[in-house]
């Protein structure tokens, strides 16, 4: 299966941990599998928490646990310009608008709503403003230099697919956390009006994914099923970019003792401190594997 492309694309923002270690094993052995190519991508986007250290460290923990990848790396850092093209071209569209509220002031907005939306998989919903803000307000806040989110309008997208709104689905080949699985009908409404880009930073970690799978031909998404909601967003920005869409696998997490997820601030569980206790890749293999 020579086209079968996946990647592994995590964030330099600390030292890899035993779940990254499951979810690089996921990735790599898959494609070794498939007779395919998982790339190494470095998603560094967030430019205060990433650090070269990590990154550096991301390279030893992975080439220590047998994996290799295709040179050069993509680092999403480098690239700045290519996602916000992409998010030009949806503003030309009217499909995204200028949020210049702060999370407080939504968090309020949503409060005196009648029928406010509640929670979705991913949060608080933001259905986007009653009323769009006016040009002449637009114009005044632009000139003041006030920041501002980039939105993506859930409404101006339906309204511009139309029939083939309800058409949205993805393949599942994992399990979503409920165990969804097979054909799944996307329904991006459910994370409301996400953020796209910021004024400072023209992309969310939304547009530089979409972006980034499709110009290296990824054919399969291999990744933790925390991010199995964000999947129905990724189908409707596929669909409004024109970009093609992958097969999805979503693999379990995995939980210490306590019955929670792994983070990077548990310094015992990472791969360095492994490393430096003396295991060895096989030993790191065989705790991921056997973790619930």
């Amino acid at each position: 299966m020579a086209d079968f492309v996946t990647r592994f694309a995590p964030s330099p923002t600390g030292y890899l941990h035993l779940g990254h270690a499951y979810s690089a094993m996921q990735a790599f052995d898959a494609a070794k599998y498939a007779g395919g190519t998982c790339h190494l991508r470095i998603e560094d986007i967030d430019t205060v928490r990433c650090k070269p250290e990590f990154e550096a460290a991301i390279f030893d923990d992975l080439s220590w646990l047998g994996f290799d990848w295709p040179q050069p790396v993509r680092r999403q850092s480098e690239h700045f310009n290519a996602y916000a093209a992409r998010l030009d071209h949806l503003a030309e569209r009217s499909l995204v608008y200028r949020c210049f509220k702060t999370r407080k002031e939504i968090a309020e907005e949503i409060a005196r709503a009648p029928h406010q939306p509640g929670e979705g998989p991913e949060g608080v919903i933001y259905p986007g403003p009653a009323e769009p803000m006016g040009a002449d307000e637009e114009a005044e806040r632009l000139a003041n230099g006030d920041p501002f989110a980039w939105r993506l309008s859930i409404a101006a997208c339906r309204e511009t697919l139309g029939e083939a709104w309800s058409a949205l689905h993805f393949i599942e080949e994992g399990a979503g956390p409920d165990g969804e699985t097979g054909l799944i009908r996307a329904r991006p409404e459910t994370l409301g009006d996400v953020t796209l880009g910021r004024k400072d930073v023209g992309a969310s970690y939304h547009m530089a994914c979409v972006h980034d799978d499709a110009l290296q031909g990824v054919s399969h998404v291999i990744r933790g099923q925390d991010l199995f909601f964000v999947t129905h967003l990724h189908v409707l920005l596929q669909a409004l970019l024109g970009l093609p869409k992958p097969v999805y696998r979503h693999h379990r997490l995995l939980v210490g003792a306590d019955g929670k997820r792994f983070a990077k601030r548990d310094n015992a569980l990472t791969l360095k401190a492994m490393r430096e206790v003396g295991l060895s890749p096989e030993d790191v293999r065989r705790r991921a594997q056997s973790r619930p």
